[in-house]
């Protein structure tokens, strides 16, 4: 299934092939102050890939806090964070936020809360490299 999403603006759009087999998607609400501050609702599924454009690059701040190992794609124009980046051993690995999905049918989703809090840092990357979606482009 191919859900398209992209930020208010426009600015930021992505392209999610999803697994066809999947009836639902997990949407997940990080309790960090960032997520929380944001509204945002992650997916992944390490079978998916995922396409992201960037249509003026200079609008966007990869945005790390914390562990600084993941960035946070804000536009700069309307706020909106689409996806989330993480880097291991040389792949790029992604989450997306469903609340930037367009045209999607919302009770697909299954929501939950998750905690993070005192993942130690390989943990963290061990976790994103199995469960994130590891087939991503940035253009």
């Amino acid at each position: 299934m191919q859900i398209h999403g992209s930020c208010h603006c426009g600015n930021v759009t992505f392209d999610l092939q999803w697994p066809v087999h999947a009836e639902t998607i997990a949407a997940r609400a990080c309790s960090c102050t960032f997520c929380r501050k944001h509204g945002a609702r992650w997916t992944a599924n390490a079978s998916a890939a995922l396409s992201v454009h960037i249509h003026e690059p200079t609008l966007v701040t990869a945005y790390a806090f914390g562990t600084e190992t993941a960035d946070f794609h804000v536009c700069n124009r309307c706020g909106v964070v689409a996806c989330c980046t993480s880097l291991i051993e040389g792949r790029l690995y992604a989450v997306v936020n469903v609340n930037a999905f367009d045209n999607f049918d919302a009770s697909r989703l299954v929501l939950a809360d998750v905690d993070f809090d005192g993942e130690e840092g390989s943990a963290r990357l061990r976790r994103r490299a199995t469960n994130w979606i590891g087939d991503v482009r940035v253009t």
